[in-house]
């Protein structure tokens, strides 16, 4: 971590770069598509705060987000996105990536 920012700021940074890799190391990612409901860069973003947050459910998580951060999001649009087989594909393709970037912050 280079400079001083937030962690929340660190996290969207290191997403949205990852996310940029991620879409220029294949020619044609099957898994990139534009959904207007529930972007595939606010469903990582949203994984994350998930795993780090302290809640009981994904409904209570789902409450929460919207009372701190303000953004609404239908329960049924979660959850399904939760078994969609194209966001798993768009997340291995992320997350070696995020792997990437990690390993290169470490060795600097």
């Amino acid at each position: 971590m280079l400079k001083d920012l937030p962690l929340s700021e660190h996290i969207h940074q290191h997403c949205n770069e990852s996310m940029e890799r991620a879409l220029l190391a294949e020619r044609h990612p099957l898994w990139a598509r534009s959904c207007p409901e529930l972007k595939d860069i606010d469903f990582i973003r949203l994984g994350l705060l998930r795993c780090i947050s302290v809640v009981d459910s994904g409904r209570h998580f789902l409450q929460t987000n919207e009372q701190i951060y303000g953004q609404r999001l239908p329960h049924s649009t979660y959850f399904k996105s939760l078994k969609s087989h194209r966001r798993t594909s768009m997340l291995e393709a992320f997350e070696q990536q995020s792997y990437h970037l990690h390993a290169e912050t470490l060795l600097s």
